[in-house]
């Protein structure tokens, strides 16, 4: 049978009140009652019930982070972050793989707030009006970690996508380049469409290049479709000499791509990836990448979350986070 606390009262000879006080760290308990009602919790093996503590201050300490895909190293490095906050400030984690479907996405939504999660660290490719009009609902915080929604009425922490993304087509034509290509994510998602391809295109016009639709090529985030990316360009009427791609893991396709049909990386076509994940060390060249701070994006949302949680004054809900590009062997000197 479970150890109740009305039993750890009676073995210690104290109120239920006092083994309560001394469960949740209160001062207010004399040395010598907190030490014989600490040997008895040990003795008995005495684990205080959750469920009934929550109940009581309408507290859970627990939180539920909504991931699209947690076997990938991006959303891997978030939820690290995520994580390693939480445990600082006494947070348990309910973690749920979303597989960026719609309806998944919105079912456990309402599956965590059935749970009477305190808080929701929500992170999703395509945050659409339904979504939004979820969030709104919900009777506990909800904080977007590396996503991204029109109003700007839900609390996030990003970094400048458009302006990353035009630093990275900057860099290529200061080396000279006038194909650059853009192996982007997939267009349904605004984060792509709405700022990285935004970014992209308003660094040819400041540049005087045209843009050409040919050298824009949608994947899905996979190396897969990196691959075939690659062998897309290659179809290009005037073959880019430069390659901005939106994702590490789609970066590795690309590279493998070039080098499985004899070209050379970088001397034959430049190539800047996105994320900076560990996936960029690990190929050879290694990846020149726009530095997204994801384990920041994870901390710095859950820390969000904890202020909101305990109505702390916010000055901005909407975070974003500095970015800068990594330089390594993929790129020219």
């Amino acid at each position: 049978m479970n150890v109740t606390i009305y039993d750890v009262a009676r073995e210690a000879n104290v109120s239920m009140a006092t083994v309560s006080r001394v469960v949740n760290g209160n001062p207010n308990v004399k040395p010598a009652t907190r030490k014989k009602v600490l040997e008895v919790i040990e003795r008995l093996g005495y684990r205080p019930n959750a469920v009934a503590r929550g109940l009581a201050s309408k507290k859970t300490t627990t939180v539920g982070v909504v991931i699209p895909d947690i076997s990938s190293t991006f959303f891997a490095e978030l939820a690290r972050g995520i994580e390693d906050i939480a445990t600082m400030y006494k947070y348990n984690i309910i973690l749920s793989n979303s597989d960026q479907n719609k309806e998944k996405e919105l079912h456990l939504l309402n599956t965590m707030l059935g749970k009477q999660v305190d808080g929701i660290v929500f992170m999703g490719g395509n945050i659409t009006a339904e979504h939004v009009e979820e969030f709104k609902k919900s009777p506990v915080p909800i904080v977007l970690a590396g996503s991204i929604e029109a109003s700007g009425d839900i609390p996030s922490v990003n970094i400048d996508y458009e302006q990353a993304a035009f630093d990275v087509v900057q860099t290529f034509v200061e080396k000279g380049h006038k194909n650059i290509a853009f192996v982007i994510g997939p267009f349904h998602e605004p984060i792509n469409l709405e700022k990285k391809l935004a970014g992209y295109k308003r660094a040819l016009e400041a540049a005087g290049l045209p843009y050409r639709d040919e050298l824009v090529i949608e994947g899905d985030y996979t190396y897969d479709s990196g691959i075939e990316a690659f062998e897309k360009l290659l179809e290009a009427e005037e073959k880019p000499t430069a390659i901005f791609v939106g994702s590490d893991e789609m970066a590795l396709g690309v590279v493998h791509g070039a080098e499985d049909k004899g070209y050379s990386i970088p001397n034959d076509f430049e190539v800047i990836s996105s994320d900076n994940t560990r996936l960029t060390m690990m190929v050879r060249p290694q990846l020149t990448a726009v530095v997204q701070p994801l384990y920041d994006i994870g901390a710095v949302s859950m820390r969000l979350l904890t202020k909101l949680m305990n109505k702390e004054q916010v000055d901005d809900q909407i975070v974003v986070l500095p970015h800068r590009i990594e330089y390594r062997s993929s790129t020219k000197e």
